[in-house]
């Protein structure tokens, strides 16, 4: 219970800082913002009620001070464009998101394990050079590349799967599953090629240990031999799916754009085009807090897998 409330402790100050730079996004923008949100053809009343709305025109610490107190109730303000609270369209927009994610994770983290293990129990090998070659290649190729190119052999070419959309879970399982084929699967063989480098080289490790080389001396078999060096790498592996967030994150914004899902990718593109500060200033707010919530719940599961650990 101290360790968890140390881990939990220390997050704080990384929020903190976090606030502090989504709020300074608005003022260190280039010019004045609520001249850039009112537009060329705005006057001067225009602009000056915009800044008046947006608290502006009061004192930097204050202006910061208004601006947490109402984060702590659930308000991240209201949107410029839309005039909708900012909370109702992020929660709005969550469901895509959500869901591309998931499966980008479960298809990345069950394909990149076995294969990471399968190139170090065969290092060496053409089947360990292969599985590496393909791991640069996926890793090395953009996302928006990755995604372009199946939709053109999966959807124009063969007509399998559909082009763009998102269909919720209401409209039915198979509509919603085929919609989410192709941007979890052009989104997920990159993560995926990290996460089999990076279990690949922790699996050699642990292969190379001597109490692997006793257990094989003594004749037991490959199973059980690659399931204790499984356990003992797990650490590093661990850590890379929660630095990986880092890249579904960024990559769920190119993803969406490239298969038009209307999600937190897609609201971000649009709010930066329309110079809508409060949703940007959310959308960051709310991914950074996500961030920093699975890095600490990766933190506190070191002690899952390895009984070494003490805290």
């Amino acid at each position: 219970m101290k360790f968890i409330l140390r881990r939990i402790a220390a997050v704080i100050p990384v929020m903190a800082v976090v606030a502090v730079v989504v709020f300074l996004l608005i003022h260190l923008s280039p010019g004045d913002p609520a001249a850039v949100i009112a537009g060329d053809n705005a006057t001067a009343d225009d602009v000056e009620k915009i800044r008046q709305n947006l608290g502006l025109d009061k004192p930097l610490l204050q202006q910061f001070v208004i601006w947490v107190s109402h984060i702590a109730v659930g308000d991240l303000g209201t949107s410029i464009a839309t005039q909708m609270p900012v909370s109702q369209l992020i929660a709005q927009r969550m469901g895509p998101t959500i869901s591309i994610a998931i499966f980008t994770m479960l298809f990345a983290v069950l394909a990149a394990i076995p294969l990471g293990v399968l190139a170090a129990w065969n290092a060496g090998k053409w089947l360990d050079r292969l599985v590496m070659v393909g791991a640069v290649c996926a890793f090395s190729v953009p996302v928006f590349l990755i995604g372009y190119s199946l939709v053109y052999g999966f959807s124009i070419k063969l007509g399998w799967l559909p082009v763009q959309g998102y269909k919720p879970m209401a409209d039915g399982i198979v509509p919603y599953l085929r919609h989410l084929v192709l941007p979890c699967l052009s989104l997920g063989l990159v993560y995926m090629a990290l996460l089999t480098r990076m279990t690949r080289a922790t699996m050699l490790e642990a292969l190379s240990e001597d109490y692997i080389r006793t257990a094989r001396a003594k004749g037991l078999s490959s199973g059980p031999v690659v399931w204790h060096a499984l356990k003992n790498a797990a650490n590093p592996i661990v850590t890379t799916i929660g630095v990986g967030v880092a890249l579904l994150i960024g990559g769920v914004v190119v993803t969406e754009t490239v298969f038009a899902i209307p999600g937190l990718g897609r609201l971000t593109i649009d709010a930066v085009l329309r110079h809508d500060y409060p949703v940007i200033q959310g959308v960051l707010l709310v991914a950074s807090g996500i961030y920093v919530l699975i890095n600490l719940l990766v933190d506190l599961s070191y002690r899952l897998f390895d009984p070494r650990i003490r805290y």
